[in-house]
């Protein structure tokens, strides 16, 4: 019974190592700044990107802090529905892996912010 106990104990240390690892790696996934300048770049022709925005260039595209606080939104579902193509009311647009990072770390951060207006 001992050995078992030993080993039994030992894995756990290991799945709790292998644990926190994985989530200092999903932390530090995208930078919130840099997903800010992309979206300037990128997605502002169509999209209010910064925080406090009230209304998007393209009236019907939703602003980033609309889509940040919409019921259900998380990391995952930003980037499926960003890597998904034939979305009726938007490009197809194949957004870089590092940059697609960044942008959903940015979105995300919209999640929790204050409006500044």
């Amino acid at each position: 019974m001992r050995p078992f106990i030993v080993r039994f104990g030992s894995a756990l240390v290991v799945l709790a190592a292998i644990a926190r690892l994985a989530a200092a790696n999903a932390a530090e996934v995208g930078d919130p700044a840099r997903g800010l300048v992309y979206a300037k770049q990128v997605c502002a022709k169509c999209h209010a990107v910064e925080q406090g925005d009230l209304f998007s260039p393209e009236i019907l595209a939703p602003t980033f802090e609309v889509v940040a606080k919409s019921e259900g939104m998380t990391e995952r579902a930003l980037y499926v529905w960003l890597q998904a193509g034939n979305h009726e009311s938007m490009p197809n647009l194949m957004i870089p892996p590092g940059d697609l990072d960044d942008v959903v770390a940015y979105i995300m951060s919209l999640r929790s912010a204050n409006k500044t207006h």
